[in-house]
């Protein structure tokens, strides 16, 4: 029986895809840059790795500015999405609620740390969750920050829900099993269970 879940944070329960894109086109002009970051392109780049989106959205730019100028716009994105917030999920808190009754809850990232806090200060989640790892900034993939989480907190079965094939990855990995959200912004071709919203996931936690 699943004792805990193990969330993804972007296009899982929140989408701060907005956010993210007015605040790294402030951070690119205040550095004195004159291109714009599209929305389009952050949502390719939700999921992946700090150095891997570096390198996706900054492709012009030298390798050696491509870090610097990401953690520019890292620090820019937690003061706006501080202020604004990010868009929920549908259903995130009433699903968290009957959730919480039953299983424990984490969140393992791979954004920057602060990023998962924002989040959670923004929008009133700290009392769902027991813990979280921010994988970005810690040199560990996200399938070492799930097998870290479930050795520290003693975890017996721990299922991951993600939206991208990295999430899938990691919870394989992991030795876990995984639910695709289908609703988010990847495509995992192989998966044996999936949700097409956050409503339906206490029903496919009891059929596994």
């Amino acid at each position: 029986m699943v004792d805990s879940i193990i969330f993804d944070l972007d296009g899982t329960m929140w989408d701060s895809s907005d956010g993210v894109t007015k605040a790294w086109n402030e951070a690119v002009r205040e550095t004195g840059y004159d291109f714009t970051i599209e929305k389009e392109a952050i949502d390719k780049i939700m999921g992946l790795s700090v150095q891997e989106v570096a390198d996706q959205i900054f492709f012009m730019l030298p390798a050696e500015d491509r870090l610097p100028l990401l953690r520019k716009c890292f620090d820019k994105e937690m003061v706006v999405l501080g202020r604004e917030g990010g868009k929920l999920m549908e259903g995130l808190s009433e699903v968290l609620t009957e959730l919480k009754k039953k299983y424990r809850l984490f969140i393992v990232s791979n954004c920057q740390d602060g990023y998962v806090q924002t989040f959670l200060e923004a929008h009133q989640m700290w009392e769902y969750f027991e813990d979280f790892m921010c994988a970005g900034d810690m040199g560990l993939t996200k399938g070492e920050s799930n097998k870290a989480l479930i050795d520290k907190y003693h975890l017996k079965k721990a299922v991951y829900v993600g939206d991208t094939q990295g999430d899938e990855n990691s919870a394989r990995e992991a030795g876990i099993e995984f639910i695709y959200a289908r609703y988010g912004f990847g495509e995992v071709p192989d998966y044996q269970y999936g949700i097409d919203c956050l409503r339906e996931l206490p029903i496919a936690l009891e059929q596994m």
